[in-house]
């Protein structure tokens, strides 16, 4: 049987309904008042791989999406000039530039991660819409203050993990909120690869360098690439490895976490819990670096098990030395979803009676992935009409909450739990070895 979204709609229309979630846009004193038909100008900070994809994507849309590219800023002049000459954009290495530009209506950040929250920040106080890269931030403490920023301002932000405007997720989304599968009870992803380089060991430009003249093709703003004058990291001198592979080591990143298992968690919170995500009650993270044993911080093996007050498990995986990985599950009482395949949903026949009440009375369903716009895409409805979402900063800040504690979980050796009330992370009395000799998976996985 195949149920499209109509179809899915009128089984289900007996079945409780989730609250509508829709996103009101607030002007800021300082913002351009736009109307749906009028241009808007977007201006790019951060021009590495990510960036760079970014401002090539929109300039090859500008008239579609009656956007106009206005500044490029990043602090290596190479990448700067190249993204410059792409788009058309003003160039230049100070961002506060492009937030005291009145014609600027919206930012792209696509710096390293310690620099995210810090820019966003004064970017929404200087009247200006936010798309950031995932991870929301550095740290948990920059991820509720951005997402406070946000809802102070009134500004729209999307957060940058692209899944989270997946037509699968949002069909998923709709499915579990009318109980199709039951009571979650847990989810497994992953995100894997295998490079005979080693992850992260990105080529190096042999002459970039603060030893520059600014002038030159080569010249690299190295003190403010680090942000020590604001402590987002250390000050160290001039280190290669570090700028050009910045996701070896922790001082800028998360590594695996932060990097690819946002990408992971963030849908699954957005088609469990719903267009806010949700904070972790319990997070235990487990692995290490077995095989890539270079200058990097960061493991090449990383995995996590985070417990949710609404009593739900989500396991994620990423190793680096083994492209390998684990279906997209989402397991409920009455039935599971295969997530890449469709969705796919097939009951439990224990609970086939039920099931089938719910599904047509068929124990095999596929679902219809929704029609939506990319993430940039919506990101600029967003602006121009006020449309909700896919990854607001609340979904944002809930997902950067529980991978950093995963992180941390593993960094300190210790099973992390989040209080709500006063929005902190403390220890557990139990060690992780205690709560993984109690977690039986089958084996891995379907």
């Amino acid at each position: 049987m195949h149920i499209t979204r109509r179809t899915f709609v009128k089984t289900t229309a007996t079945l409780p309904f989730l609250p509508s979630l829709s996103c009101t846009r607030i002007l800021g004193a300082n913002a351009r008042i736009l109307g749906a038909n009028d241009r808007l100008n977007v201006a790019f900070i951060g021009t590495g791989g990510m960036g760079t994809s970014h401002a090539k994507n929109l300039a090859g849309r500008v008239g579609q999406e009656n956007v106009q590219i206005t500044h490029v800023c990043d602090v290596y002049n190479r990448r700067l000039n190249a993204v410059a000459k792409i788009t058309g954009g003003i160039p230049t290495l100070e961002y506060r530039e492009i937030l005291d530009a009145d014609d600027v209506d919206a930012v792209v950040i696509s710096t390293p991660d310690h620099w995210h929250t810090k820019i966003a920040i004064e970017a929404m106080e200087s009247g200006k819409d936010v798309y950031v890269e995932k991870p929301l931030s550095h740290t948990i403490e920059q991820a509720l203050e951005c997402r406070d920023a946000v809802h102070r301002t009134g500004r729209t932000l999307q957060v940058g993990p692209q899944g989270t405007s997946s037509g699968r997720i949002w069909a998923a989304q709709d499915a579990i909120s009318k109980n199709l599968i039951g009571k979650v009870s847990w989810s497994q992803a992953s995100y894997c690869r295998n490079s005979r380089g080693g992850q992260f060991n990105w080529p190096i430009d042999a002459d970039a360098g603060p030893h520059q003249a600014k002038d030159h093709d080569g010249y690299v703003w190295w003190d403010r690439w680090l942000g020590h004058q604001w402590n987002l990291a250390p000050k160290i001198d001039w280190n290669a490895d570090h700028f050009f592979r910045f996701r070896k080591y922790l001082a800028y990143n998360g590594g695996l976490a932060t990097d690819l298992l946002y990408h992971r968690l963030a849908p699954f919170l957005r088609a469990i819990e719903g267009a806010n995500g949700a904070y972790p009650a319990r997070v235990v993270a487990s692995g290490g670096t077995y095989l890539e044993k270079d200058e990097r911080d960061i493991p090449d093996t990383f995995l996590m098990v985070a417990d949710y007050p609404n009593e739900h498990s989500i396991v994620l995986a990423s190793v680096m030395t083994n492209s390998e990985g684990l279906p997209t599950v989402i397991r409920g009482q009455h039935a599971t979803m295969f997530v890449d395949d469709g969705p796919k949903v097939v009951g439990q026949g224990t609970w086939e009676e039920e099931f089938k009440a719910k599904s047509g009375g068929e124990m095999e369903v596929m679902l219809t992935p929704h029609e939506r716009r990319d993430h940039m895409g919506n990101f600029l409805d967003a602006i121009r009409n006020g449309d909700e979402l896919a990854c607001n900063v609340d979904l944002g800040c809930s997902t950067m909450v529980g991978i950093k504690m995963a992180v941390d979980a593993l960094q300190q050796d210790k099973v992390l739990r989040w209080n709500a009330k006063d929005e902190k992370v403390v220890p557990s009395s139990e060690s992780p070895k205690e709560i993984l000799a109690g977690l039986t998976l089958p084996s891995f996985v379907c």
